[in-house]
């Protein structure tokens, strides 16, 4: 394949990612230390040949650590978007060979519960700090003693293999316990993947439309620019348009929480898969309702289907509380769109979204009223005071 294999390198902070990727480079170029703060604090791409081949290797913070702030992390989450669009072919989720505590374990569950099957059909599962391992013993006898590692590895077709940063660098004694046997092992699993999937990469709408934005940017340069190297054009495209796109997640970000809080309190964090933009703002906006209404439906438990940018829940009078919760995120998330496309800061684009959202609160909660009213409706009249009570039971 002539374009570059997109590798996006994924685990928690102290994973060794940094020193992974200098590995796979044969060169220092991402930067580590070895202390017990973050490696990476910013997502790094940097492409180069190895063995033959044209590799891109993207490096990024700890998206998968259980302790961070999503807030803190929206910046590199779009940085990353933008690296690899329109997608990664290869995603290589890190791992300690360690003891599994219950920090690790819950790494794990959080990359189980966000990569979808159709992502894990990309993915291999690499340990690092290979000196851990038992002497005589290989990574696959590791991972069948750990049920949970063991379920991640079959999910990723059983694609797993070791590294050692630090200590497997020089000729050692078993072959097995050696970087570059190891590493073409590695580059073998990658170019295996990528001819089963014929050479396409993992893509979805949201990568696909930051791509058609990065390659209108680039044209818009090339205008203006004058003989500017085509990498160079490349990654002025890919800043400016990360600039864009992070404040259009700030803004929907407010949105979906504060939208979602005039019904019940719903969990949204997957609400940065709404970062999508379009040519046509009416495919973006139904984008967004059916996103968001699906993450709200999702976290509170209830089943529903997105249809023009509401829902309509399958669940009953109990949902109703749910269902406007819903919906609630969802014209949160619209209301934040709207607005982002005027803002020039994330910081604007938060202020101009939460003055936007806090006028549908009246309508939303009125919505909630009206609905338990509906609920609570007996076939005989109560009295006003015996409704009011009921409602007071119920909140």
């Amino acid at each position: 394949m002539n374009e570059p294999i997109r590798m996006v390198l994924l685990g928690k902070t102290g994973s060794g990612k940094s020193s992974l990727a200098n590995t796979i480079c044969g060169d220092q170029l991402f930067t580590t230390n070895h202390t017990i703060n973050s490696e990476t604090s910013l997502c790094k791409a940097i492409t180069k040949s190895v063995g033959g081949r044209n590799l891109t290797v993207i490096d990024t913070p700890g998206f998968f650590d259980t302790d961070r702030p999503e807030e803190d992390m929206k910046p590199e989450i779009v940085r990353c978007l933008t690296e690899c669009a329109p997608g990664p072919h290869v995603f290589l989720i890190v791992l300690k060979v360690e003891k599994f505590t219950e920090h690790e374990k819950a790494v794990v569950e959080k990359i189980c519960t966000y990569f979808s099957e159709d992502v894990l059909k990309y993915a291999v599962v690499v340990f690092t700090h290979g000196d851990q391992l038992p002497d005589g013993a290989q990574i696959e006898e590791f991972v069948g003693d750990n049920k949970l590692v063991s379920e991640l590895v079959k999910k990723c077709g059983g694609r797993c293999h070791i590294m050692d940063n630090k200590y497997w660098n020089n000729k050692p004694q078993e072959e097995y316990r050696s970087n570059p046997f190891q590493m073409e092992r590695l580059l073998q699993t990658i170019d295996t993947l990528v001819t089963e999937n014929e050479g396409k990469c993992y893509t979805n709408d949201l990568l696909q439309a930051a791509e058609e934005e990065i390659k209108e940017e680039e044209e818009n340069i090339r205008l203006t620019s004058g003989s500017l190297p085509e990498a160079d054009i490349r990654e002025k495209a890919k800043r400016r348009v990360a600039d864009r796109l992070l404040i259009r997640c700030t803004a929907l970000g407010v949105g979906v929480l504060l939208g979602a809080i005039f019904g019940v309190v719903v969990m949204v964090g997957t609400v940065l898969t709404v970062l999508k933009e379009s040519s046509k703002p009416v495919k973006l906006r139904k984008a967004v309702g059916k996103t968001v209404a699906a993450s709200a439906g999702m976290a509170l438990g209830i089943g529903g289907t997105a249809l023009g940018g509401g829902v309509v829940p399958v669940a009953t009078c109990l949902s109703v509380t749910a269902a406007v919760a819903a919906t609630g995120a969802v014209k949160g998330a619209l209301a934040g769109y709207d607005v982002a496309e005027g803002a020039e800061t994330p910081k604007e684009a938060a202020q101009k979204t939460a003055e936007a959202v806090k006028n549908e609160a009246q309508v939303c909660l009125d919505t909630v009223h009206q609905g338990w009213s509906k609920v609570i409706q007996p076939k005989c009249e109560k009295s006003e005071e015996e409704k009011s009570l009921l409602r007071d039971k119920l909140y």
